[in-house]
């Protein structure tokens, strides 16, 4: 007992030592399972009947209502935790527009933005699907793809995650990617600016930096990095470019890796395997690492 007595004085003074660890006073911030269970509501409201029981019968508007007012309560209080912790804490990059000064009716106003937007994010998630559907032979139907294929799930919680992070709201984004990062392997930061008709193959290990730009019809398959060449003073150049432009049409294989915010992947050109790129390409460029020579001989 005496040594419990003993952790509990340590930890108590850890906390007084190292602040930055905690999060102790009155302004509140989402919770992971909070904000998983809100990300699972989204997503059922994007795709009705694939994600949860939902029905085409005559109360289908009450239920969709319900629903919807379930998440414009819960959101709206998670992006007011957000905004108000963030107006308090001095560790804080991101530059919140004047009207962040009034949480509660800035956040109000974020998410009756965010909500009428939602069938425009479903008409790019749609050109995401075709995209899917006609660049996998595996591919069998819409279904599988929604309910089975992590880049199109990753696509779908970062179109969503991005619509809010363009609005200024901190820190709830950035939980949302790492939420299906987590379970899909694939890191897309929610400030990355990607076009219309992307098709993540496979997916496992791509990683998307926050100022990356992509057109449109991208092709990526898993290991890709779209990241930075060099780490600049966050707190000097925090709008500088860090990330590549993909521009329309491009396709990277697998495990390549593009850094720079001055690169720039001109439009229909192709990166093999295992490439390494840091410079910019034009546009109708095959970029391919050359192979060692690979000698086979009787043992």
């Amino acid at each position: 007992m005496n040594d419990l007595k003993s952790i509990v004085e340590d930890l108590l003074d850890s906390y007084q030592q190292h602040p930055d660890l905690t999060n102790m006073q009155a302004w509140r911030l989402p919770t992971r399972d909070c904000m998983n269970d809100l990300t699972h509501k989204l997503e059922s409201l994007l795709y009705p009947g694939l994600i949860d029981c939902v029905r085409n019968r005559s109360d289908l508007n009450y239920e969709i209502g319900n629903k919807l007012s379930e998440v414009r309560m819960t959101l709206t209080d998670l992006v007011t935790c957000c905004l108000e912790y963030a107006n308090h804490y001095p560790q804080n990059r991101m530059k919140l527009p004047q009207a962040a000064e009034n949480p509660c009716a800035f956040a109000n106003q974020i998410v009756d933005t965010f909500l009428r937007q939602l069938p425009a994010i479903r008409s790019l998630l749609l050109t995401d699907l075709h995209a899917a559907y006609h660049g996998d032979p595996a591919a069998k139907s819409y279904a599988e793809i929604i309910l089975a294929y992590p880049g199109f799930r990753a696509l779908t919680v970062y179109r969503l995650a991005h619509n809010l992070h363009t609005q200024g709201v901190p820190i709830l984004p950035r939980m949302m990617s790492e939420y299906v990062h987590n379970r899909t392997g694939i890191d897309i930061h929610p400030g990355a600016d990607i076009g219309p008709a992307l098709f993540i193959d496979h997916g496992t290990g791509v990683v998307i930096g926050e100022t990356t730009v992509i057109g449109s019809r991208v092709k990526i398959y898993q290991g890709v990095t779209l990241g930075a060449l060099s780490i600049p003073d966050p707190d000097k150049n925090d709008c500088a470019k860090r990330h590549p432009t993909i521009e329309d049409d491009v396709t990277i294989y697998a495990n390549s890796t593009i850094l720079g915010g001055q690169t720039v992947v001109g439009a229909r050109s192709v990166i093999g395997s295992n490439v390494w790129l840091t410079y910019s390409v034009p546009a109708d460029t095959k970029v391919l690492f050359v192979q060692p020579d690979l000698r086979m001989r009787t043992v």
